[in-house]
């Protein structure tokens, strides 16, 4: 079957918010704790925490935790995560041709 209008719109709603797409882009590059994310992409601790929640609820990140004082909480994409680095990369390359 075919993906119609309504599987565009349900990927949309999981990846198409403004945070999200901030979030799964910075972690493009692999794998960031917390507070890096925090400071790359300038969100809040509250919605920088929401968002990663429902990433993780949409298993489009993965969360580990390493013990420690203090202990360190790290993100990065899972592999449905990472399927998506050639929408990014088209996103890049329209955005360079057409947004001055």
């Amino acid at each position: 079957m075919e993906p119609g209008p309504c599987s565009v719109i349900e990927s949309f709603d999981m990846i198409g918010s403004k945070w999200k797409l901030i979030i799964i882009n910075d972690l493009q590059n692999g794998e960031k704790r917390f507070n890096e994310l925090k400071r790359s992409t300038e969100a809040s601790s509250r919605t920088l925490s929401r968002v990663l929640q429902d990433l993780q609820e949409d298993e489009i990140v993965e969360k580990r935790v390493e013990d420690g004082n203090p202990v360190a909480t790290y993100y990065s994409l899972t592999e449905k995560g990472l399927s998506l680095r050639p929408i990014f990369e088209e996103k890049n390359d329209w955005a360079e041709e057409w947004l001055e």
